[in-house]
């Protein structure tokens, strides 16, 4: 895989942490700027709305900027919003600065979607999701837990300042890493030499043909598998403290041991994926769907045993992740034909399970399920997304489609030759 795309993984790690670092900061926040902690938690709700309308809102705005420029701008917007929180004193302030921060994230997450294949063969799809999307669950693993852990002993405030610090050297890398306006390196997936790819305004499908992709039945598919498998995905990880405290009987360091088992187990899930999604997309559902249907149920039922717990809470982490990745290689397969839009279709049908998944699972909160609620509520969700899958798999597997998984082809508007490469 090329250095640039992992440099694009610092900065989905730096962003990533900020989107999931509130858990743990809440409190001092509603203390410091004198409201509830319900209102505190707004702050969740706006920065996952801004990431549900800014993917494609901020993609449309940058698809005929140069990706090095339009990634580079979305950091710094990003760090901008971040200063601002951290100086504020003001509640509404706060609560803008977030979703401008989650419109520069959307729009980033959007643009290096599609980057990332650009800078990769056809048939690498899935394993340049796979290290982009590493950032993501790295930020679960060590950015959380040291945010949560920085933020109780040096008040919430620095945990901003070093978010946004922590971005600065990933923009230093877009800036020395990513091949400017003329042209980005493309890899091979033998040993001839690296293919160089262009995307310059003008040079690619109007928005409209682009937009248009989005009446296509097969895209349409694979968008609602990703979001109802994310939405099973959230609505436990969400709820996974109160399992761990109430009925597991655990301390609440127990909770930042779980988190980081289920990141741990998330990153194994991506790295697996995005060494099979591409070509055998079908066999990561098939195997993994089930035994991510019977995982959920059997974490419900042996919440009660701390060893058990934290044994399924890691492979849960592992499946749901390898099975929501691979669902989301095959959006940008299906969306071949909106090559600059492909990944905000993605980044939304992520975000948008992100932001369901969790409502649904709060209203199961109350008896007789309890705190288990959200744990029985990721089955089902999972049990609906196999029960639109198994009679579609012909979509999953890549049948009829450009990205075929047992023999991906290369599709005319996925990657466009400059005239020297003839």
């Amino acid at each position: 895989m090329p250095l640039p795309l992992f440099l694009l993984a610092v900065a989905v790690f730096a962003m990533g942490t900020s989107e999931f670092m509130l858990a743990g900061l809440l409190p001092d926040i509603a203390s410091d700027l004198d409201v509830t902690v319900g209102t505190a938690g707004t702050l969740t709700s706006a920065f996952a709305i801004g990431m549900i309308v800014g993917a494609p809102l901020m993609a449309g705005l940058a698809r005929n900027w140069p990706g090095r420029s339009g990634l580079l701008g979305f950091v710094l917007v990003f760090v901008a919003a971040h200063v601002v929180g951290a100086g504020t004193s003001s509640f509404p302030v706060l609560v803008v600065s977030r979703m401008v921060a989650a419109f520069a994230y959307a729009g980033f997450l959007a643009v290096a979607l599609t980057t990332a294949t650009m800078l990769v063969s056809p048939d690498k799809k899935g394993r340049s999701l796979a290290v982009l999307l590493s950032g993501t669950t790295m930020a679960t693993i060590a950015g959380v837990p040291g945010g949560s852990v920085l933020g109780t002993m040096l008040g919430w405030r620095v945990t901003f300042w070093a978010v946004a610090a922590l971005c600065l050297p990933a923009a230093i890398g877009i800036v020395r890493g990513i091949p400017g306006s003329s042209s980005r390196a493309a890899g091979s997936a033998s040993s001839r030499p690296a293919r160089r790819v262009r995307r310059n305004a003008g040079d690619g499908p109007a928005l409209g043909s682009e937009l248009a992709q989005l009446k296509r039945p097969r895209l349409l598919v694979v968008m609602l598998l990703g979001t109802v498998v994310n939405a099973a995905t959230f609505a436990g990880f969400t709820f996974l403290a109160p399992v761990v405290t109430d009925t597991a009987g655990l301390g609440e360091l127990w909770i930042s041991v779980a988190l980081v088992l289920f990141g741990s187990g998330s990153f194994a899930g991506v790295t697996v994926a995005g060494r099979l999604s591409d070509r055998h997309p079908g066999r990561i559902v098939g195997i993994g769907g089930p035994l991510l249907l019977i995982g959920w149920p059997a974490l419900a039922v042996l919440a009660e045993r701390p060893a058990a717990l934290l044994a399924l809470v890691f492979v849960q982490g592992a499946l749901s992740f390898a099975l929501g990745s691979t669902l989301i290689t095959r959006v940008l397969y299906e969306a071949a034909g909106a090559p600059t839009m492909a990944g905000s279709y993605a980044t939304a049908a992520l975000n948008v399970g992100a932001a369901v998944g969790p409502l649904i699972a709060a209203t199961t909160l109350r008896p007789p399920a309890g705190e288990l609620g959200p744990l029985w509520t990721s089955g089902v969700l999972v049990l609906v997304a196999l029960l639109v899958a198994v009679p579609l798999r012909g979509v999953i597997t890549g049948g009829g489609s450009a990205g075929r998984s047992s023999d991906v082809q290369e599709c005319p508007l996925d990657r466009r030759e400059t005239p020297e490469d003839g």
